[in-house]
């Protein structure tokens, strides 16, 4: 902190009595202010080259946590914005969706991480992705100064979606069954005029993945997927998955920071990557095959997680390219 000093003395004929204030800084202020410019200095180069450019970020559910989180991701997309680098954030709500549907005592089951969503679910999947949760973040990111618009898929039919098929095979038989997933839904095709209208302004889209179907129907997209796609129709830089993991791990647990796209995927053949890290690495590799620059998976519970990772030689989580 610094110190505000009271020093008395006189001019030199001795005629004046002078009281001066004096501003003193302690070496633990310089050594702050030193490293601060030092990592302005870092992300200077990266903010140059990202001017202009689109990023999605899914902010999942899980990595919303505490009101500080929040608060934290919404900082970090207005800096983003402020530096002319354009950010569409597509959210989660899976843990909010379970606490409302228990809330309401409405049974949910899933299915390789799918919600199994009848007609009853799905109209409180639509209530808190595109209302509660869509609405809490627009709050924050005006809060920070952004100016941000909340929309789902179906406004302007911008997520036109299909039923999602899935099969199991019946392990007694051996015969494959089709599974029924009720309103889940994957992406057919995504409107990217849309968006487009939100680049050259000051708005932040923030988007609930909610779809439509052709006869009108509402689908619950997996909000991975939705931004996955969302960021190939947009050929956007990167595409950043916010979740409440690190990223990749090896097996002793060490962090991988880069990683191409023919080695994710022996990785998953030789069962090193897992459980929920599949399908996040899929959607990345679906994203990289739509002409997608590169794509991020990190741990959104980290502060400030979004600028280590982009404006950082070293980086803050998983980068697959």
């Amino acid at each position: 902190m610094s110190n505000i000093l009271n020093f008395n003395g006189n001019n030199k004929d001795n005629s004046v009595s002078a009281i001066e204030e004096i501003e003193v800084q302690n070496k633990d202020d310089r050594q702050d202010w030193r490293r601060k410019a030092e990592v302005l200095c870092e992300a200077l180069p990266y903010m140059r080259k990202f001017a202009g450019e689109t990023f999605v970020i899914k902010f999942g559910g899980s990595a919303m946590g505490g009101e500080n989180n929040l608060k934290n991701f919404a900082r970090n997309v207005v800096l983003l914005k402020q530096v002319g680098i354009n950010p569409i954030v597509v959210h989660g709500g899976g843990p909010q969706i379970g606490q409302m549907l228990e809330k309401l005592q409405i049974k949910s089951s899933f299915v390789d991480g799918l919600r199994v969503t009848d007609a009853s679910t799905v109209e409180v999947v639509e209530m808190v992705l595109a209302g509660s949760i869509n609405k809490m973040i627009v709050k924050e990111i005006n809060a920070a100064t952004g100016k941000a618009v909340g929309i789902c898929g179906k406004d302007a039919n911008l997520i036109r979606a299909k039923r999602v098929s899935k099969t199991k095979k019946d392990p007694d038989s051996n015969i494959e069954k089709i599974l029924n997933l009720g309103f889940v839904g994957e992406p057919t095709f995504i409107d990217p005029e849309v968006l487009n209208l939100f680049e050259d302004s000051d708005i932040i889209p923030v988007i609930a993945p909610i779809g439509i179907g052709e006869n009108g129907e509402t689908y619950n997209i997996n909000a991975d997927t939705a931004a996955g796609a969302i960021a190939a129709a947009m050929r956007a830089s990167k595409l950043i998955i916010l979740s409440d993991v690190d990223g990749v791990l090896l097996p002793n647990r060490e962090l991988v920071s880069h990683l191409n796209a023919a080695t994710a995927k022996q990785m998953i053949n030789d069962g090193i990557i897992t459980g929920g890290m599949i399908p996040k690495i899929e959607t990345c590799l679906n994203a990289l095959e739509g002409g997608v620059g590169c794509a991020h998976i990190l741990n959104g519970g980290v502060d400030n997680i979004l600028l280590m990772e982009i404006f950082t030689e070293s980086g803050a989580g998983t980068m697959i390219i």
